[in-house]
């Protein structure tokens, strides 16, 4: 059960709906999903949230189909059944396939075991992996 409601469209502030809109509109849908109805009820955090997820999210040179796919992978690591769900919706939604799906959560599995060995046995990082430096220093 969550910490705060999930508020529907009557119960929104009036700031949180302003925000709420603008999801709406560019997603160019009706659908808000919990995670916004839930952030509504702290209409200061639930703009933060949206502004940076619309930014990080929105155009860049990263295309929207990895980026969804970055995020899934995150969400794995962190544990976040609720963002997995979701990214993994959106992932689908612009183009992933289930191919594509399959060989993330191997590379996902894979990362985290190689990251725990190289973490357990302390191996040091080779200097090629390391920034150059300018000389300036």
């Amino acid at each position: 059960m969550s910490i705060w409601p999930v508020l529907d469209d009557a119960d929104l502030p009036e700031r949180a709906s302003a925000v709420i809109e603008d999801i709406k509109t560019t997603r160019n849908t009706d659908f808000i999903n919990n995670f916004w109805r839930v952030l509504a009820n702290d209409p200061a955090l639930l703009e933060r949230t949206w502004g940076s997820l619309k930014e990080v999210m929105g155009p860049g040179e990263i295309d929207p189909v990895m980026k969804e796919m970055l995020y899934v992978a995150v969400s794995i690591v962190n544990g976040c059944e609720y963002c997995i769900r979701s990214h993994t919706a959106a992932a689908r939604a612009k183009g992933m396939s289930e191919a594509q799906l399959g060989e993330l959560l191997a590379i996902v599995g894979m990362a985290s075991e190689t990251n725990r060995l190289a973490t357990a046995l302390q191996v040091p990082v080779d200097e090629a992996f390391l920034p150059k430096t300018s000389g300036k220093d």
